[in-house]
């Protein structure tokens, strides 16, 4: 083989009068190895059970009225097995793109109804049909996901019907597929190393105003001082700094670094005496906007929380000494390292007029400290004091001001101010005594 293809990996055993389909030939005639497998089988349970016992897996039905089974692999590879059609041909032709029409049999003998071979070679994503790619729109998220993972290059008429695709679906000519489908194409982008690129296509394809529309407000936001770009293309621009520095980086946090700003567009004042352009407050509210739309696409109640709080804390002042960043690391350790990531995405995606090798300087020793902080440090120490011993020291009833005598006194011993339990009763009862004053100053 030559060109893109490089030699094939070894294919399992096939089931009894079986048919790998769809991706998994694709990823094998490329040479790749697939890790999700589609088979068309005569009798799915008999084959998913046979091919567990082999292989060493767990079978179970999917949906047992229509016959649909899974086997589940150690090393996360999986097998899907639905009963084999009569008319295999027409089943590959009511597929979305060709290189996705493709089937082989036990024998290595390849189907291929639609030139998907060639379009392979071409590096060329190709729809079968318009109106496949209209039965199921989901499909026009899939083409940009494909050109990102596979790095070929939409077809123009594909190209065409995926935005007439996308218009239908904004005029409501064409229901919208579910926010869970929606949200598996859109985490399968971004998985991958070129998600930055991937998040362009899907503007391109005017897939985006369908996705994350609060992202494309800030399309044309210039902004200045640090940022040379507008707020959109900053954006994306963090997600790929991210991605180049944290290939592993978890999905939570990579929409929190594309989605760091998204609070820009509506937050967006302009001082009426000196013409300058303020976002005041929109950590805050990128921070519910974040979470607004990640619930909508049903993300997991603990992902969306670590978005929204990584995107309310990402212009949090870095520490200029080492107690402060002791400080910042007691404040801020469940988000850390996560947080450092967003905010040097953030500060290298700029290179604005205010941006300096000075200041670039700057930041990275102020991030060495929390770094170094955090090292020191990688757990809170243990609680001195209870909330019950507090109480009773103080001779207070349960509630808020209980609480931050404990905050109080926890962060004074993550300072290193205090070390054992007759410290932390002095430092409460001073604690409590310059508070009471400080609130009696108050209000006089």
């Amino acid at each position: 083989m030559t060109g893109m293809f490089r030699r094939r990996p070894p294919l399992p055993p096939f089931p009894a009068g079986g048919l790998l389909v769809g991706g998994a030939v694709r990823d094998w005639l490329r040479g790749v190895a697939p890790k999700d497998f589609d088979w068309v089988v005569p009798d799915p349970a008999a084959a998913a059970r046979a091919m567990a016992a082999v292989l060493g897996g767990s079978a179970f039905a999917l949906d047992e009225e229509r016959g649909y089974w899974r086997v589940h692999l150690p090393g996360g590879v999986q097998h899907d097995l639905v009963p084999r059609p009569a008319d295999v041909t027409d089943d590959l032709l009511r597929r979305d793109f060709t290189v996705n029409a493709l089937a082989v049999t036990g024998e290595g003998r390849v189907l291929d109804p639609a030139g998907g071979r060639a379009d392979l070679r071409a590096r060329r994503l190709r729809m079968v049909s318009a109106a496949n790619l209209r039965s199921d729109p989901l499909r026009a998220w899939r083409a940009a996901r494909l050109e990102t993972t596979l790095g070929f290059r939409l077809e123009a008429d594909t190209e065409a019907e995926v935005r007439r695709v996308a218009a239908a679906l904004a005029d409501g000519t064409l229901s919208p597929p579910a926010p869970e489908r929606v949200r598996d194409e859109l985490h399968a982008l971004l998985t991958h190393p070129g998600a930055a690129h991937g998040v362009l296509r899907l503007e391109a394809l005017d897939l985006l105003a369908l996705s994350v529309p609060e992202l494309r407000e800030g399309i044309g936001l210039e902004q200045g001082g640090f940022h040379h770009l507008d707020v959109f293309h900053h954006g994306v621009e963090a997600l790929h700094q991210l991605l180049a520095r944290r290939p592993d980086a978890p999905l939570p946090l990579r929409w929190a670094t594309l989605l760091h700003d998204v609070g820009k567009p509506r937050a967006r004042t302009v001082d009426p005496e000196t013409g300058r352009t303020h976002f005041y407050g929109h950590d805050k509210l990128g921070a519910a906007l974040a979470a607004q739309r990640l619930g909508r696409l049903k993300l997991p109640g603990d992902d969306v929380r670590h978005v929204s709080r990584l995107i309310e804390a990402h212009m949090v002042p870095l520490p200029a000494g080492d107690r402060e960043a002791r400080r910042f690391v007691h404040r801020r350790r469940d988000l850390l390292p996560d947080l450092l990531s967003v905010m040097l995405a953030d500060r290298e995606a700029a290179r604005g007029p205010s941006s300096n090798a000075a200041s670039r300087h700057a930041y990275a020793r102020a991030m060495n400290r929390v770094l170094e902080a955090l090292e020191e440090q990688p757990a809170p120490p243990p609680p001195l004091l209870s909330g019950r011993e507090v109480m009773a020291l103080l001779g207070l009833p349960p509630g808020p001001r209980v609480g931050a005598a404990l905050r109080a006194v926890n962060e004074a011993a993550a300072l290193g101010e205090v070390r054992d339990a007759a410290g932390a009763r002095a430092f409460v009862q001073t604690w409590a005594q310059t508070t009471t004053d400080q609130n009696t100053d108050g209000e006089a």
